[in-house]
């Protein structure tokens, strides 16, 4: 019966980084970004971004970094923001512009900007942006 269960794979998808969800104005989002490899995503009060090597997340598609410049949107629903980034230029291997959404969280004096990527059957890593809280 466990082989039964088992094959039948994931219900549910991964659960979202560590933090609670967290609405923030703009300017709080307007700073440095960084993921776990270094990458970074630098928001800028104008409403433009600079990226270099930043994960992101396309489909399904996993391991994708973005670098480049464009613009960037806030918004927000009555629990967390949300930030959406468009690339000047499109991604080499995807042909697109526009990557998925990063949701925002605090964990405690960190504030984070996360999205998951990849398939949800494979635990699929979350890519997760980082930046002290001011």
């Amino acid at each position: 019966m466990a082989f039964a269960l088992t094959a039948c794979g994931r219900l549910t998808v991964m659960p979202p980084p560590e933090g609670k969800p967290v609405v923030l104005k703009p300017a709080e989002l307007a700073t440095t970004w960084t993921d776990a490899d270094g990458g970074t995503l630098t928001l800028k009060p104008d409403g433009t971004f600079i990226a270099d090597k930043v994960c992101i997340a396309y489909r399904w598609d996993e391991g994708l970094t973005g670098s480049g410049t464009g613009t960037w949107k806030h918004g927000s629903n009555e629990e967390y923001s949300f930030v959406g980034v468009s690339f000047d230029a499109a991604h080499p291997e995807t042909g697109e512009r526009e990557p998925a959404s990063y949701a925002a969280l605090r964990q405690g004096k960190v504030l984070k900007l996360w999205v998951a990527v990849g398939d949800p059957d494979n635990d699929y890593p979350n890519c997760v942006l980082t930046s002290p809280a001011s």
